[in-house]
C-alpha cells in the first residue's frame, strides 16, 4: 500500500512512518506544514528510502492537497496532522480551529475528489483513518470520589469536550463521521491515550519534565499532581494504527489506550526515580531529582481522569500494547539520555516552550 500520512513529522506521525518504512513493505507519503513542533529529523530512516517521500503542505491549502493527491495516488490516508497542546489552545484556540477543525474539512473534501475518481477496485479498498484522542470525551469520576468498579471510555461514550483543544478535535471527528454517512467515503476514527515516547516534543509534560531535572530546574505540577491518565508508548501506538488502517473495518471506531492510569504526580516521581539509577551526577545544588517538584496553580477546565477501555481493538484486531508503564518509561528517560542532539537542537530553535509542560 502507498499511505499519506499527515503530520508525519510530528511526534505520532514520525513513530507511525518510522514504523512502516523499518517494520513493513508499505511506501509513505508524509505530508507536514513543519510548525514547531514538526521535525525532519524525527524519521532517520526516511533518508535515501525509495519508499519515502515528503510532501511541505498545509492541510488547509485545497490547491496543493489536490496536486499531492493526483501526484502520489495513496491507497489511504492516515491523518494525524493537528495542533495537539491543551496550554496553547487555552491561550490562542485559533489555530487549533483552523488546522484541527478546517484543515480536516479541507483534507476530507480533497481525498472525498480523489477517491470518486479512482477506479472501481481501489475506491472500494480507500480508506480515510482519522487519528483522535480520549480528551473528547471529556474526562471521568476520580478514584477518590467514587466506590466500586470505575468507569473507562469505550467507543460509545457521550462526547464532553473539556478544552479548545479537544473540543477542536471532537468537531474534526463528527465531520469525519458525517463524510462517510453522507458521501460514503470510507472512514474510521480511532482515540487514543496519552502518548509518551522518543521524539517528543519538549514542551510536553513527560519529556518537558526529563530536560528540566538533567538541567536543575523546576518541576511544576499541576494542582496537587491528582490527575489521572492512561499513558500509552508511542511505538505501541504506532503498531495499533498501521493495523486499524489495514485492518479495520469501514465506519467503526477503535479506542487505543495503553493500560496504564497514572497520577501527574507518580509519573513524575517514576521519572526522578530513573534519573537517580540512570543519572546519579546531579546538577549542582541538587541533593535529589524529586526535591526539584514544584506544585503550581492548576490550569482552568483541567480534567480529573482518562482512562481507555481497549477491548474492542484487542478483540477485533487482535491489538495489545508491548510496553508496560515501567518498561516504557525506561526507555524512554535512555533515550533522551542518548540522544542529546536531537533535543537539543530543538531547544535551541526560535520558538517559545511552555513554562509548564502539557499534562493533558
Amino acid at each position: 500500500m502507498k499511505l499519506m500520512v499527515t503530520g508525519g513529522c510530528g511526534f505520532i506521525g514520525s513513530a507511525v512512518v518510522r514504523y512502516l518504512l523499518s517494520e513493513s513493505d508499505h511506501s509513505v507519503v508524509n505530508l507536514d506544514k513543519l510548525t514547531y513542533a514538526g521535525n525532519t529529523e524525527s524519521i532517520p530512516q526516511s533518508l535515501l528510502n525509495e519508499r519515502y517521500s515528503f510532501e511541505q503542505v498545509d492541510i488547509c491549502n485545497p490547491a496543493e492537497l489536490d496536486r499531492v493527491f493526483q501526484q502520489h495516488q495513496p491507497d489511504a490516508v492516515m491523518h494525524l496532522a493537528a495542533e495537539s497542546h491543551v496550554d496553547r489552545s487555552i491561550d490562542g484556540p485559533g489555530d487549533f480551529i483552523q488546522t484541527n477543525i478546517v484543515g480536516t474539512y479541507t483534507l476530507l473534501e480533497a481525498a472525498r475528489k480523489y477517491w470518486v475518481g479512482l477506479e472501481a477496485d481501489k475506491k472500494s479498498a480507500f480508506r480515510f483513518h482519522h487519528i483522535s484522542t480520549d480528551e473528547v470525551y471529556g474526562d471521568l469520576p476520580h478514584p477518590d470520589e467514587v466506590e466500586g468498579i470505575l468507569p473507562l471510555f469505550t467507543e460509545t461514550t457521550s462526547y464532553s469536550p473539556s478544552s479548545p483543544y479537544s473540543a477542536s478535535k471532537a468537531s474534526s471527528d463528527h465531520l469525519v463521521r458525517a463524510w462517510l454517512r453522507t458521501y460514503g467515503l470510507p472512514t474510521i476514527v480511532t482515540n487514543c491515550s496519552n502518548n509518551y515516547g522518543p521524539y517528543h516534543f519538549p514542551e510536553k509534560l513527560i519529556p518537558h519534565v526529563i530536560l528540566n531535572a538533567l538541567a536543575g530546574k523546576a518541576l511544576p505540577v499541576y494542582g496537587d499532581g491528582s490527575q489521572i491518565r492512561d499513558w500509552l508508548y508511542v511505538e505501541d501506538h504506532a503498531r495499533a494504527l498501521v493495523k486499524v488502517v489495514t485492518e479495520g473495518k469501514v465506519g467503526e471506531t477503535y479506542n487505543i489506550g495503553g493500560h496504564n492510569e497514572k497520577r501527574n504526580i507518580e509519573v513524575v516521581q517514576t521519572i526522578c526515580h530513573l534519573l537517580e539509577e540512570l543519572v546519579p551526577n546531579k546538577p549542582a545544588g541538587v541533593n535529589a531529582y524529586q526535591d526539584l517538584i514544584t506544585y503550581v496553580k492548576d490550569r482552568p477546565g483541567h480534567d480529573v481522569r482518562y482512562a481507555i477501555d481497549a477491548s474492542k481493538i484487542a478483540s477485533d484486531l487482535n491489538w495489545k500494547p508491548e510496553e508496560t508503564f515501567e518498561t516504557g518509561m525506561r526507555k524512554t528517560v535512555q533515550w533522551y539520555l542518548d540522544n542529546e542532539s536531537w533535543w537539543q537542537r530543538v531547544l535551541s530553535g526560535d520558538y517559545k516552550l511552555h513554562r509548564i509542560g502539557d499534562q493533558s
